[in-house]
């Protein structure tokens, strides 16, 4: 259900409800905030505190105040919450915890649901919010925001981790922080969004503990991109919902946090892993937006720092592209024969102290082809030194930056050697202040601009899981075979005597199954090359099963594939590509997206392998054919799609892969009964 929000988050007039300390901090911190509305005080023994009147109850009120903050016991709240909507407020934050988060409080929840009504709530069991924008903010303790003009977004269920963002010192503009609480009613998805329609937010960053409703992510995602305000989220946990599948080798490559990884990748959402990256990821949204590339640039004094950004970078998805003609021809003319071109580049400190040439150094580096230009500088502690000699840096940046129009960023190889008042006067001119090179080349990647070809697609939701069971590999064959999923030529025998007179029917060479073994290679339940029918008959007498599947054994094998599908009950479908065969387990080479998946999203989960070069050809061997392949996967998706209310995983291992087919050699699926 979508609730108009802008009355919580934009008040004019705020009733803060209760005495206690909690209280009088929110009406304190309003003062100190010059929020122009209205402050009402609410308490039954009237008063004043500080300018403001006391109103001993609700209804004395002289409007329905716009956003509310309820400091009182859970029991007073819901009362409270049912005043507020009956007379028509337009939110509430629910400070009391006790509702759902504990034993005794699910019906309590449900109670202040109902007295909720349409009317908006944060929380329960939150600290509320603060908008640095219009000085206005429901906010019961300390915090580091100061007035901004424009700024990000910071959403959040844990109000400590929001308190401890305020208080960065890294030059980060905080338009909004928002804590979300149990989110009850409002969540996350649903705040970010209204918070899309604010033309002073120019990024939102998402702490997520875990996502709840996917619709209302995926129109937060769809609203995000159509207005062109970047989203990073610091998603935690590593949930267990994906694992509880055992028989397939899907259920292990696709469990722990790769089902929520795939969720963020088709919502075009970046992430990263800790709180320095997601501030400083945060802050070149806010200055440059998202960069159009993966190439960037990095010019220093010091080959170290030439080295240790190269390093840096090393295993993420950045370049450092080597310099054109045009590139090194004007930082030869600058820094002369004795400086090695390269990018990253040493520039050494022959040009130190002069301003124009450095300025001109740093202007010949920056290039069209260049998503973003690093200078990497790193200041001497003031309370020690004299940081006098590097003005010239500062004044070089800030001038580069006027003179070219291109991305720059002034970054501090370790966070506390980037000052406070530098990266202030870095910002006023469009330079961005970077503290630590670790997390500047982290949020660099995060800031590149993601393709999301399936994001206008709803997702294929869960369903309940209940009891389940196993096909057999013929049944399973069998209904991926009517979705259009090739199959060897085969046949199901049910006694040895039966095994000769049927495998001339298939055909030679054969393999040898024994049914019903979920792992039948490590069970010796297959056998291969059989050219004969007194070899199928010995290989039939020695396995350890009543019951057999002869099989044609596919030639030409160039690469051999896993292909999965896993209910994950958080986040959807988890397809899972992966290394198939004996070396699934070996390798762990896999990439997964979300279900329903695109031929383009595929494509890239394809290319993202290590055994993408197989597929491409490798050492003299033809390419696999590609759209045979891709047809082979979406045969499995559309078998999904079609029994999505029942299917629990499904998995293809291997499906072979020649230079004409794909084909499913193995295969299981698990489905409620």
């Amino acid at each position: 259900m979508s609730r108009d929000l802008s009355r919580l988050l934009r008040p004019r007039s705020v009733a803060v409800i209760g005495g206690g300390a909690w209280c009088r901090s929110v009406i304190d911190q309003l003062t100190k905030a010059g929020f122009p509305g209205a402050i009402w005080p609410v308490h039954p023994k009237g008063g004043m505190v500080g300018q403001n009147r006391v109103y001993s109850s609700l209804i004395d009120l002289p409007s329905p105040p716009d956003a509310s903050f309820i400091g009182i016991n859970r029991d007073a709240t819901i009362g409270a919450v049912s005043a507020l909507s009956q007379m028509g407020a337009g939110g509430a934050v629910c400070f009391a915890s006790g509702f759902a988060e504990v034993e005794d409080g699910q019906d309590l929840n449900v109670r202040l649901l109902t007295a909720a009504g349409d009317m908006p709530i944060l929380g329960p069991n939150c600290y509320g919010m603060i908008n640095a924008l219009d000085g206005a903010l429901l906010w019961p303790d300390q915090h580091g925001c100061v007035p901004v003009d424009r700024g990000v977004a910071i959403l959040t269920q844990s109000s400590n981790i929001a308190i401890n963002m305020t208080m960065q010192n890294r030059n980060l503009p905080i338009a909004y922080v928002i804590t979300c609480g149990n989110q009850a009613q409002t969540t996350q998805a649903q705040i970010a969004e209204d918070l899309l329609n604010d033309p002073r937010v120019t990024a939102i960053g998402l702490h997520i503990e875990g996502f709840g409703d996917l619709r209302t992510w995926q129109s937060l995602a769809r609203a995000a991109h159509a207005k062109g305000v970047p989203l990073v989220a610091l998603k935690v946990g590593r949930s267990r919902q994906a694992q509880t599948a055992t028989i397939s080798h899907t259920a292990s490559l696709a469990g722990g946090d790769t089902g929520a990884q795939a969720l963020l990748d088709r919502l075009g959402i970046a992430r990263v892993n800790d709180i320095p990256t997601f501030l400083e990821t945060l802050k070149l949204l806010h200055v440059c937006g998202t960069l159009p590339s993966n190439r960037i640039a990095s010019i220093s004094c010091s080959g170290g720092e030439a080295s240790i950004a190269a390093d840096t970078a090393f295993g993420r998805n950045l370049t450092f592209p080597p310099l054109n003609d045009r590139q090194a021809r004007d930082l030869g003319a600058v820094l002369g024969p004795k400086v090695t071109l390269a990018n990253p580049l040493d520039y050494h400190t022959y040009i130190w102290r002069d301003a124009l040439a450095m300025t001109q150094a740093f202007s010949a580096m920056i290039d069209p082809d260049i998503a973003l230009t690093f200078l990497i500088v790193d200041f001497p502690r003031p309370d020690r030194c004299d940081a006098a000699d590097w003005e010239c840096t500062i004044r070089a940046a800030l001038d580069t930056r006027a003179q070219t129009g291109g991305k720059v960023a002034m970054v501090a190889t370790l966070p506390e050697l980037m000052p406070e008042d530098v990266g202030a006067r870095l910002m006023a001119g469009g330079v961005v202040p970077m503290s630590g090179l670790t997390e500047a080349i982290a949020a660099a990647e995060a800031a590149i601009t993601r393709p999301c070809p399936d994001l206008s697609t709803d997702l294929l939701l869960p369903s309940l899981t209940g009891p389940t069971r196993a096909l057999t590999e013929a049944e399973a064959k069998l209904r991926l075979a009517a979705c259009g999923l090739t199959v060897p030529k085969a046949a199901q025998v049910n006694n040895v005597s039966e095994v000769a007179r049927r495998a001339e029917e298939v055909g030679f060479p054969l393999v040898l199954k024994g049914v019903g073994i979920a792992h039948k290679s490590e069970a010796g339940a297959v056998i291969l090359n059989l050219h004969s029918v007194a070899q199928v008959e010995d290989a039939a007498r020695v396995m350890s099963s009543d019951t057999f599947l002869l099989e044609q054994q596919i030639t030409g094998a160039l690469a051999e594939l896993l292909i999965g599908v896993v209910k994950d009950p958080a986040h959807g479908f988890v397809l899972t590509i992966g290394a198939g065969g004996t070396m699934t387990e070996v390798m762990h080479d896999s990439a997964s997206c979300l279900i329903p998946a695109s031929d383009a999203t595929l494509n890239q989960c394809l290319n993202r392998l290590k055994i993408a070069r197989l597929l491409d050809g490798f050492r003299g061997k033809p390419p696999v054919d590609r759209p045979t392949l891709i047809a082979a996967i979406k045969a499995v998706q559309t078998w999904v799609l079609a029994n999505a209310a029942t299917v629990e995983e499904v998995e293809v291992n291997p499906l072979i892969c020649t230079a004409t087919q794909a084909i499913a050699v193995d295969a299981l699926i698990r489905e409620a009964v």
